[in-house]
């Protein structure tokens, strides 16, 4: 199924629903994006928490007991309870498209973690089959919420005609786990997997032209495991924008960096963690950022508010979609060792 940009922000993609009670509510998942979920929606008389899926049993018990909520033996039978609206996806990366679709196939609306998939053929038709059910599908994607989004989409007038952006992010792992976030197939091409890499741009720069991507990858002994990897990606944006992606994690790396930068012709802004400065001819300015704390809370709220009030959502799901189409080529990119033309 291929969808170009133009198409999908044609779709309609937001049911028109107003609620009157309570929604019944799973998740799937027992992670910390699964216990900010639960902490939000215990606190709001909106929602009732009524059951939770995990992998590892121990885990599951202890979530159970925390947050005074049901085990489920599976995510399958999960969104088979007939008393269930909405499911809340946190699990793995590589069964969220398979959840999400069997989720809108049992008339639940749904709530799910980037990425929608790892393929963007079946998140594209996950998306269709979600407007056609008139079923709510939100797609997180809370580093727009953040503080260095809402202050770039701030400041971004007075950089003028930006030219060139580099994003940096390397996480150092001395003692790497047998984790699935270690993992070729779990865990996904790790572009796809961070999408928010690439959508930091996409949103706020519009559509891309080119893709040229290269990877590195440490396999660990253990088959399908890996102790490190370096990810690259140069995106060339139709507005003439260039933008560097740099993507590293592991044993490999012995010095973190979180680095945002973008060039325009009347001013340069470089976020380094969590200080932000603006360079004009004016001079350079500090910019603090807000914590990220409470963004999850902030996601779960608003998709209440949305679900009983109709207030817009924050995010389209097409935004996400789009992102993971580029996410798509330059894992493509990095297969073939060319250039990819969007």
């Amino acid at each position: 199924m291929i969808v170009n940009y133009n198409t999908l922000k044609m779709i309609s993609t937001t049911p028109k629903l107003f609620l009157s009670r309570p929604l019944n509510i799973g998740i799937i998942g027992t992670g910390y994006a699964a216990q900010r979920r639960a902490e939000t929606l215990l606190k709001d008389e909106r929602s009732r928490l009524c059951y939770v899926s995990g992998h590892t049993p121990e885990n599951l018990a202890n979530f159970c007991q925390t947050y005074h909520t049901s085990p489920c033996d599976s995510w399958e039978a999960l969104i088979n309870h007939r008393d269930l609206d909405l499911v809340v996806i946190c699990n793995i990366n590589r069964d969220h498209g398979e959840i999400a679709r069997r989720a809108l196939e049992a008339g639940k609306h749904v709530i799910i973690e980037y990425p929608l998939a790892l393929n963007f053929s079946e998140a594209s038709e996950i998306l269709a089959l979600a407007t056609q059910k008139n079923l709510l599908l939100h797609i997180e994607h809370i580093e727009i919420l953040g503080g260095m989004h809402q202050t770039t989409r701030q400041y971004l007038p007075q950089l003028g005609n930006v030219f060139y952006g580099r994003y940096t992010t390397i996480q150092p792992v001395r003692t790497v786990p047998r984790r699935w976030t270690f993992h070729r197939e779990m865990f996904g091409f790790p572009f796809m997997a961070a999408l928010p890499r690439i959508h930091r741009f996409t949103d706020l720069f519009g559509e891309v032209n080119s893709v040229l991507c290269h990877d590195r990858f440490w396999d660990a002994p253990d088959i399908g495991y890996y102790t490190a990897f370096l990810c690259h990606a140069s995106l060339g944006f139709k507005s003439g924008l260039q933008v560097d992606l740099v993507y590293g994690k592991g044993d490999a790396f012995w010095q973190s960096d979180r680095t945002f930068e973008l060039y325009g012709d009347r001013g340069t802004l470089i976020f380094k963690g969590e200080t932000g400065t603006l360079i004009t001819q004016e001079g350079e300015k500090t910019l603090e950022l807000e914590s990220r704390r409470g963004l999850f809370a902030q996601d779960t709220q608003m998709v209440l508010d949305h679900l009983f009030e109709g207030k817009p959502l924050y995010i389209d799901p097409k935004s996400s979609l789009y992102a993971l189409k580029i996410a798509e080529a330059a894992d493509q990119s990095s297969q073939l060792g060319q250039l990819i033309e969007v």
